[in-house]
């Protein structure tokens, strides 16, 4: 039987080992998401000018630049937009089910389909929303299917990077007023991002 499990990461160094511990015992990269929130467009600086979604393989070679190293999923990542989140750098099979692509295309209605994507494997439509938000304030998303006897060796490995807990964060989302994604929003600006980022550090024990 196959399990969906999904990590949301502050890091996006901490997605990157993930992903990478993921493929180093035996899941392929095919069975393996990542999207990450790309304001500021931190990854665009090795991406060919003049090439408005990116490529795959550019995206990929920024991305591991700075995480260390684009290797399996990491080597295919392509930039995309996403309504109410913006730009993201993704790759795998959740993305490709959300969009309708795989590789970097700007697409309309990927929010809705981002959530549809989860729903449909699995993940409840609370948590679903939950993550969203999560690429939207800066995150980083990383799923992943495993078969049942992967499964417990997986979730030690989301786990050993620093996961965020989901049920901790969405009370702080709450707590400030937020109640689920909505794709019309005005996407997090990079010095929102920043912000959020620093008060959450600010306030951790």
């Amino acid at each position: 039987m196959t399990r969906t499990l999904t990590g949301l990461y502050d890091s996006h160094a901490d997605a990157a080992s993930t992903v990478r511990d993921l493929e180093a015992v035996g899941i392929s990269h095919e069975h393996i998401s990542l999207v990450a929130n790309n304001s500021g467009e931190r990854y665009r600086s090795k991406v060919r000018e003049g090439n408005e979604a990116g490529t795959g393989a550019g995206a990929g070679a920024a991305f591991g630049g700075i995480v260390g190293g684009g290797v399996g999923l990491l080597a295919g990542l392509g930039m995309l937009a996403i309504p109410g989140v913006g730009p993201v750098v993704a790759a795998g099979w959740l993305v490709a089910t959300a969009v309708g692509v795989v590789g970097g295309a700007a697409v309309g209605g990927a929010g809705g389909g981002l959530i549809g994507a989860m729903i449909g494997n699995g993940i409840p439509e609370e948590d679903a929303h939950f993550y969203a938000e999560g690429i939207r304030r800066g995150g980083t998303l990383v799923t992943v299917r495993v078969e049942d006897h992967l499964a417990l060796k997986a979730e030690a490995i989301m786990h050993e990077y620093r996961r965020v807990d989901p049920i901790t964060r969405r009370n702080a989302y709450r707590e400030a007023g937020w109640t689920r994604f909505d794709e019309t929003a005005p996407p997090y600006t990079h010095e929102e991002i920043a912000r959020d980022q620093a008060l959450r550090s600010s306030t951790m024990p």
